[in-house]
């Protein structure tokens, strides 16, 4: 991505010949869902960007400043990161929490699950403010620590294996990944937990291009670093998200600090900033870690292997049915097909989940009794959302104050960071 000046020199777009134009509308669309599910703050909890007065660093233009964060070579540092999510979503009065246990994310493990398991941590990422303390060596060595009230969580990287601790239950979780010469033959992918502001702002730079403006606002103070306020904005309207600002420090090009804020006003939807950050080497203890004597230590493998938890046992939930294995395996059919509709902040993906009817009624299917399963699911759902028509048929719209879902009464799904309006218009141009 190679940017470029425009006007006064401090607003720029980017080329857009170097990539395709499917690849350029996924990278949008991917941007906000992966914000959403990793985590990040909100701006009221998390101390002010410019919380020790502006200071007074030479004229910089967006298009250096961006090059000033691609050129950023920092293999150390370390430091406890703030931060905060206010999606505004729909409180479900604990069925949420009675959904994950039937899955097996608690303490409870019968099924092959693991408190410690990472994924069932990001869900906590999701809402709230949380503390963490991060440390980075290099691009094999991370650790990442979630500060709780009397526990704490560590997802500690070191080489190829990553380990999992859970103070509270005392469970372990371990799994083992490539090794960074391996990742780069395989493009580089990395999949660690995207914990730092740095992380936030490599995938919201991804998505800039002629839609989108970006522009140097002032400049900051955070966690005692001086740094310049970088403010990227949708051109387009349509788009739940408002703007994004990053704080970048001035001397090693690293964001410190990454807010979004939606189009609608009020708090920030993601904000996360450091408050305190030091680019020395860590300590190589840091990494090292031995599960403790007696721990109950679980392999990555054997998660994805095992089956899952039979119907009408324990929860009643009857997950693991036949019937939800068949949804699953439709609803993964579907994602193969996914498509993107429209371009820059309005893009929306689309796929079809390979099932008619829209919502879930709440039936097994197993055997025919609804009335362990909550009733008329469907109705209880349909009851979050908002019911729309046009010219796709009639479906519901699931709204939050960044990502809005569309699912059709025929069974596909409109998602994106983009009004209700802007759904049923992708509906429409999509039908």
């Amino acid at each position: 991505m190679t940017p470029y000046e425009s006007g006064s020199g401090t607003e720029i777009v980017t080329e857009t010949e170097e990539r395709g134009t499917g690849r350029r509308k996924v990278a949008r669309y991917v941007v906000p869902v992966t914000v959403m599910g990793v985590a990040a703050a909100t701006i009221g909890l998390v101390p002010a960007l410019a919380d020790s007065g502006d200071p007074d660093l030479p004229d910089i233009t967006a298009q250096q400043l961006l090059e000033k964060v691609a050129a950023s070579d920092v293999q150390q540092l370390s430091g406890t990161v703030k931060i905060s999510t206010d999606f505004g979503l729909p409180d479900l009065g604990g069925l949420e929490s009675g959904l994950m246990n039937g899955a097996g994310s608690s303490s409870g493990s019968a099924d092959g699950g693991s408190s410690a398991d990472p994924s069932t941590k990001l869900t906590e990422l999701a809402s709230g403010t949380h503390t963490l303390r991060v440390a980075l060596d290099g691009p094999d060595r991370q650790k990442v620590s979630l500060l709780q009230d009397a526990a704490e969580y560590s997802l500690i990287h070191d080489g190829k294996d990553v380990w999992g601790y859970d103070s509270e239950s005392g469970e372990v979780y371990h799994s083992t990944t490539a090794a960074a010469d391996d990742r780069a033959e395989d493009g580089g992918r990395r999949e660690e937990l995207p914990a730092t502001p740095g992380d936030m702002a490599e995938e919201a730079l991804k998505a800039v291009d002629d839609t989108t403006s970006v522009t140097v606002d002032g400049t900051a103070q955070v966690a005692g670093r001086d740094a310049y306020r970088l403010v990227i904005e949708p051109k387009q309207k349509g788009s739940t998200v408002g703007s994004i600002s990053v704080a970048v420090d001035a001397k090693t090009g690293v964001p410190l600090k990454f807010t979004l804020s939606p189009a609608g006003g009020g708090s920030a939807v993601v904000d996360a900033g450091f408050t305190q950050v030091s680019f020395d080497k860590p300590a190589a203890s840091t990494f090292d870690f031995t599960p403790p004597k007696g721990a109950k230590v679980t392999e990555g493998d054997e998660i994805e292997e095992a089956p899952a938890a039979g119907s009408g046992s324990g929860s009643g939930s009857g997950l693991g049915s036949g019937k939800e294995q068949k949804s699953e395996e439709e609803l993964a059919k579907g994602l193969d097909g996914l498509k993107v509709i429209g371009e820059g902040w309005n893009a929306v993906a689309t796929f079809d989940t390979g099932s008619q009817g829209g919502l879930p009624t709440g039936d097994t299917g197993d055997t025919g009794d609804t009335g362990d399963t909550g009733g008329d699911l469907g109705g209880f759902l349909g009851s979050l959302g908002d019911q729309v028509k046009g010219e796709f048929g009639s479906g519901t719209v699931f709204s939050t104050r960044l990502v809005n879902a569309l699912i059709t009464d025929d069974g596909t799904v409109y998602v994106g960071a983009v009004t209700k309006d802007a759904l049923v218009e992708a509906a429409d141009a999509g039908r």
